[in-house]
């Protein structure tokens, strides 16, 4: 049975535990989570391994990413599990920082995007907050591992567009991916806040996807998209949800779009069933 991989919960550990790579020559991925892990992580963890000999990833619940009013301390926290499905996973290293660690004592640095699609009126609408905690860890993430590659998934979208400008503006030395989105057979986007749904929540949520899949399918076949739009966000109400947003949108800037023929175009949504605010996307 595979050893456990090693656990590093200070900067000078890790970059101890980090060195004997560094030496070998070998390349390194980050596959940064929250913990809780599921197999949309896990699937980005062998993404992680196919571009690179050595697998870090990084369980932290960032606290500057939380509003006062939001789930921070319910957040689900396994660490055990994890442990070992990154066993299973065969992961080279676990930086597994505490809040002291990452945010010590006098720390005064905070990153802060203030255009581009940190701006898109997305998320950034309803959590104004969360970007520049996740451009703040993030940025600490890259520079404590120092990857040559970093995992993410797609089904937080803006966050990764965030990130990946983030990276280039900073002339960060790595390579940002983005992974699909791995959905339960029913389509709803694998999420560690799945588990706050009720049974009545639960069979409600896959709404969304199927909003999100049957707009797009209509509007690469020539509906307008405003139109599809429209009755998506009344068919997500009806089904339970308060909508924060469907929008279709620039895949890369994330600006808004009002026809396909100019590139790329994304929809994203977020919405709230009970006490639960899920979010997903799709390609066009």
């Amino acid at each position: 049975m595979a050893d456990r991989p090693p656990v590093a919960r200070t900067v000078s550990a890790l970059r101890h535990a980090l060195a004997p790579f560094r030496r070998a020559g070998h390349d390194v991925a980050l596959v940064p989570t929250m913990g809780a892990l599921h197999e949309g992580h896990l699937a980005l963890v062998r993404e992680a391994r196919k571009r690179a000999r050595r697998v870090v990833v990084s369980i932290f619940v960032n606290p500057t990413q939380f509003a006062p009013n939001e789930d921070f301390a319910s957040y689900p926290r396994r660490f055990a599990a994890d442990l070992a499905a990154l066993q299973a996973e065969k992961a080279d290293l676990v930086w597994a920082p505490s809040a002291e660690v990452m945010y010590p004592e006098g720390f005064a640095t905070h990153i802060d995007p203030f255009a581009g699609p940190a701006k898109a009126g997305l998320e950034d609408k309803f959590r104004p907050h969360f970007f520049g905690g996740v451009a703040t860890v993030v940025s600490k993430l890259f520079l404590q591992v120092a990857p040559d590659v970093a995992v993410f998934g797609q089904k937080d979208y803006q966050q990764l567009r965030v990130i990946t400008q983030m990276a280039k503006d900073l002339d960060l030395p790595l390579k940002v991916v983005g992974m699909p989105t791995v959905r339960e057979k029913d389509g709803l986007a694998m999420s560690s806040r799945n588990a706050y749904l009720s049974a009545e929540e639960r069979a409600a949520a896959p709404t969304l996807y199927r909003v999100l899949n049957t707009s797009a399918k209509r509007i690469k076949q020539g509906a307008g998209i405003e139109r599809m739009l429209d009755a998506g966000r009344r068919e997500i109400e009806d089904a339970g949800f308060r909508l924060d947003y469907l929008e279709a949108r620039d895949a890369q800037t994330l600006e808004p779009v009002r026809s396909p023929e100019f590139g790329p175009v994304r929809l994203l949504v977020a919405a709230t069933i009970g006490t639960t605010r899920l979010i997903d996307n799709v390609a066009v």
